[in-house]
């Protein structure tokens, strides 16, 4: 949840002479055709040019591969845009930079020998790629122990984040922001003081089949547009998923979201967020909160065993509120923090709202609404209390 506020922190007629050359054209074309079945190739031949074709247009793709005891950076450094760096088992500590396009990082599938890259001392970022242009793609390795972050992405158009495990890396596990046309899959996150799994002020992205668990927010969706996040488990985090509307940010706007299809349990966490974060004011024991965001679906979620609410659609001043000492409207000015278009349908809700924190002004419920913005539905959804006790009904 913390704020980028700049742009640096994601196409007649014809003449007597060409009449000419297309009835030339023509009769050679009809002397051709009455021999086609000589000139047609056998499928032997068929195959082996195929073959041929396909094993020239793997050697069009540069390969270079890493083997432990050497360094993954100098691969990158040595690599042209559209090559394959294939990094053998073993631990690299060592931090990765990525500023050419096109660049694939692929860790061995060993699953007794993982690919881990673990921080050397004092470096804040494991992975950065940054205003790379277009393609971007990390898979199979497991990223630990940095100072702020696992993975970051900045203004990459066309990424894959696809069996990576990011581990303790201070604030945020997966990172991609101001970035576009993304597929977050298959991944891990866990032990972060912000965020698991973050998308920040980007588009187009799809957060899938992954794991979130021991975090602040497990999964975070954060001033985007178009993204899903659909299949997902969270767990034992403060939150498990929230997709939010954030002042002070370049982006203005969060809107075009879909929630669906995730297994959100027992995210009762104590917050460790740092002190003054807006992170630190998310209340725990909270399954899927909405918080400012509009035109959001939030469909068939199994949410279960949180002490606060199950989902909770709110206005981004709530969050600010809840701060110690909270902030003012006025910090708010540059959005509109009220969410509008939220549609809850067809979820799941058991033993949410138990045992809500202490001084919040909001119960502990499955289903919470604090009245705030427009075109708010909600229906078929399978719970047993709710704040407001009657909510609207989606037509």
């Amino acid at each position: 949840m913390k704020q980028q506020s700049n742009d640096k922190v994601p196409r007649r007629r014809f003449s007597n002479k060409k009449l000419s050359l297309a009835t030339t054209a023509l009769t050679v074309l009809f002397i051709f055709s009455g021999c086609k079945k000589e000139l047609m190739p056998s499928p032997e031949t068929q195959s082996t040019a195929a073959m041929n074709q396909a094993q020239n247009a793997a050697k069009k793709t540069p390969v270079i591969v890493v083997h432990q005891g050497t360094s993954i950076q100098a691969a990158v450094n040595a690599a042209s845009p559209g090559t394959v760096i294939e990094i053998e088992a073993g631990a690299y500590k060592e931090a990765i930079v990525v500023n050419k396009p096109n660049i694939t990082i692929v860790g061995s599938q060993n699953k007794n020998r993982p690919v881990i890259i673990q921080n050397s001392g004092d470096e804040d970022d494991g992975i950065t790629v940054e205003d790379a242009g277009d393609g971007f793609v990390l898979k199979d390795v497991t990223v630990r122990d940095f100072k702020e972050n696992g993975v970051v992405l900045r203004h990459v158009n066309g990424f894959l984040l696809s069996g990576v495990t990011t581990l303790n890396n201070g604030e945020y596990g997966l990172f991609p922001v101001f970035s576009t046309n993304g597929v977050i899959e298959n991944c891990e996150a866990s032990g972060h003081s912000d965020t698991g799994i973050y998308v920040g002020q980007s588009s187009n992205v799809s957060i899938s089949k992954n794991e979130a668990h021991d975090n602040v927010n497990g999964i975070e969706i954060e001033n985007c547009t178009n993204v899903t996040a659909e299949k997902n488990h969270s767990y034992h985090n403060v939150v498990g998923i929230m997709s939010v509307l954030l002042p002070g940010l370049v982006e203005k706007h969060s809107t075009n979201i879909v929630i669906s299809k995730n297994e959100v349990e027992d995210n009762n966490h104590i917050n460790f967020a740092h002190e003054g974060e807006l992170e630190a004011a998310v209340p725990s024991g909270s399954g899927i909160l909405i918080v400012g965001s509009d035109n959001t679906l939030v469909l068939d979620n199994k949410v279960s065993g949180h002490q606060f609410v199950g989902i909770a659609v709110v206005s981004t001043l709530i969050l600010g509120s809840l701060l110690n000492p909270p902030l003012p409207p006025e910090y708010f000015a540059d959005i509109e923090p009220n969410p509008d278009g939220v549609s809850v349908v067809g979820n799941h809700l058991e033993n949410n709202g138990y045992n809500p924190p202490q001084g919040l002004p909001l119960p502990g419920v499955d289903l919470l609404w604090d009245g705030s913005g427009n075109n708010n539905c909600w229906s078929k959804n399978h719970y047993t209390t709710s704040f407001p006790s009657s909510l609207p009904a989606c037509q």
